[in-house]
């Protein structure tokens, strides 16, 4: 009979195990599928948002709190910030508004918990699911998917409660739960706790679903929560690892608001009555008593660094110093782990794509230098400028390589239609960047057959190369400072196409005009028509580059 018992038991409590794992994966598919689809609705409009809206510091936290209030996970929107500041889309001034913003949206989950939402969310779950099946609008079906991660995480928050029910008849366990009276402890406990399932909105609902069964108060379960706000940290943590100082930085301010906000309320809850007085106001509903002081944890915070946010990048920075990250090895500098940052959907794609616009700069600057350089080699057969060509069209082509691998995984994660396009114009600039290095690599090679063959140009050849170099240092110019007016941009680079087409078959004629004179040799003429059709072609590749960025500009909108 006993042990009949004991099997039981058994069952019934891995039944309940199975309960609360699968409602929390259910809340954690949930807001993964809200992130989708604020990611899918905003698409690439998502940087002049928030270009537009984090210049003011309560705008910027107004945006932090909308965009996490809507996606249910503040840990989604550090690390967007994080990979926006990494990738120079935003200031760590800027990101400052933003996390504070974040911390106050992610209290509205457990206000929604609270509230008892959960008898709709079947409900919900349907009406969003209807517009992603039936409606062909691709705006609604995102919304709907929104709607419908809202749905399947109250869903998933209702069978966690219902697993947890029973452990408040447990007396071992009641007894671990009254351990958690002590700050230092319970602040740890929800510190490990949020920082392994790496959701402060997951965590804190299963303290209110423990909360509801009566199995914690809100004595035992207020510095728990202190600690899960401390453990949400771990995910952007987790996503500045191998970025810039700055996104660094950003998480050293995300953590800094946290740990602020706990000693502070840790004080006042051991020096005052602050627990009876939030018990007071909704007496006899834990689940209610732990979401007001977690959302009145998160806006006194706010409130009391919204003065001194600049001090806190200050801080940031004093902590974090710059240092001097050239080390001459090659590598990337912008570019983030796309299995990191696609761990957490939102922002993701625009992400990347400043990112590597990032690296495109950086690469087209090699090229230009390279160019400028290789004419001089041509010229005055300068072998120390032929060297530094060498390395550092090395340099590109390691770019090129690195830069096509991370587009190539990027696109896979991609799932819009505009998204795509601009991954494919990025690549395309990529691949026109190495060329115009090839060419410059080809004009500076050169010499080293006019060192053979001891050939000496007239002085109207010198002249009209000089003209070529100060023609491609003009059009590099132009190319590295594109402004707001893309079109305007584009027209530019096409008229200095045009005019290097112009000037390259005005020069090949006073090539065969001195070939006629015999002031040019056979040897010579050969040399300097291969230098006109390398200049050509650099100019081709200019303008190859600036449709493709016309192209996506005209996708970002």
């Amino acid at each position: 009979m006993h042990k009949e018992k004991d099997i039981e038991d058994y069952y019934m409590s891995f039944t309940y195990l199975m309960g609360l794992l699968g409602g929390l994966a259910l809340f954690l598919y949930g807001m993964q599928m809200m992130s989708t689809g604020l990611e899918s609705a905003a698409g690439n409009k998502m940087k002049t948002i928030l270009e537009k809206l984090t210049a003011n510091r309560f705008v910027g936290v107004l945006m932090g709190a909308l965009i996490t209030a809507i996606i249910q996970s503040s840990s989604a929107t550090t690390v967007m910030v994080v990979g926006f500041v990494n990738s120079g889309m935003m200031s760590l001034r800027q990101a400052v508004w933003i996390i504070m913003g974040a911390n106050i949206g992610t209290t509205i989950t457990g206000q929604l918990i609270a509230l008892d939402v959960g008898e709709l969310a079947p409900l919900i779950a349907f009406f969003g699911v209807a517009a992603m099946v039936f409606i062909k609008n691709e705006k609604v079906k995102y919304v709907g998917e929104i709607f419908a991660g809202l749905g399947i995480l109250f869903i998933g928050m209702d069978m966690m409660g219902s697993a947890m029910k029973p452990l408040a008849e447990s007396e071992a366990f009641v007894s671990l739960l009254t351990k958690f009276e002590n700050p230092i402890l319970g602040i740890l406990a929800g510190t490990i706790f949020t920082a392994i399932i790496q959701s402060s909105s997951a965590s804190v609902g299963i303290l209110q679903a423990l909360a509801g069964s009566g199995a914690i108060g809100l004595s035992s379960a207020v510095y728990v929560l202190f600690g899960q706000n401390i453990g949400t940290c771990i995910t952007a943590l987790l996503a500045s690892v191998g970025t810039s100082r700055n996104a660094k930085r950003t998480t050293i301010i995300h953590i800094m608001f946290n740990v602020f906000g706990t000693i502070v309320f840790t004080i006042l809850c051991l020096a005052t009555p602050l627990t009876s007085l939030i018990e007071g106001i909704t007496p006899g509903d834990a689940p209610k008593q732990i979401a007001n002081l977690h959302t009145m944890f998160n806006i006194v915070t706010t409130i009391l660094l919204l003065p001194v946010g600049t001090f806190l990048t200050k801080i940031a920075t004093f902590i974090l110093k710059d240092k001097n990250e050239d080390d001459g090895q090659a590598r990337t500098y912008h570019l983030v782990d796309i299995k990191r940052i696609h761990t957490e959907k939102l922002g993701a794609s625009i992400i990347c794509m400043e990112s590597i616009k990032k690296e495109l700069m950086r690469m087209l600057d090699m090229a230009k230098d390279n160019v400028h350089n290789a004419f001089d080699v041509f010229a005055k057969r300068d072998e120390a400028k032929h060297m530094e060509i060498a390395k550092k069209e090395e340099y590109v082509d390691f770019l090129n390589k690195e830069i096509s691998k991370y587009i190539t995984s990027a696109i896979t994660h991609e799932s819009t239609k505009s998204g795509n396009q601009i991954f494919n114009s990025l690549y395309m600039i990529c691949s026109n960047i190495e060329r115009i290095s090839d060419h410059a690599i080809n004009i500076a090679d050169y010499s080293n057959m006019i060192e053979e063959k001891k050939i000496v140009f007239s002085a109207q050849a010198r002249e009209e190369m000089v003209e070529l170099q100060r023609i491609c240092d003009k059009l590099f110019m132009v190319l590295l400072e594109k402004g707001d007016d893309v079109i305007d941009w584009h027209e530019k680079i096409a008229c200095m196409e045009q005019k290097m087409d112009d000037v390259t078959a005005l020069y090949r004629n006073n090539m065969f005009t001195r070939i006629q004179e015999g002031v040019c040799t056979d040897e010579g003429s050969i040399l300097f028509s291969e230098m006109l059709t390398d200049f050509e072609r650099i100019g081709d590749h200019a303008l190859n580059i600036s449709n493709e960025m016309l192209n996506i500009s005209m996708n970002e909108r």
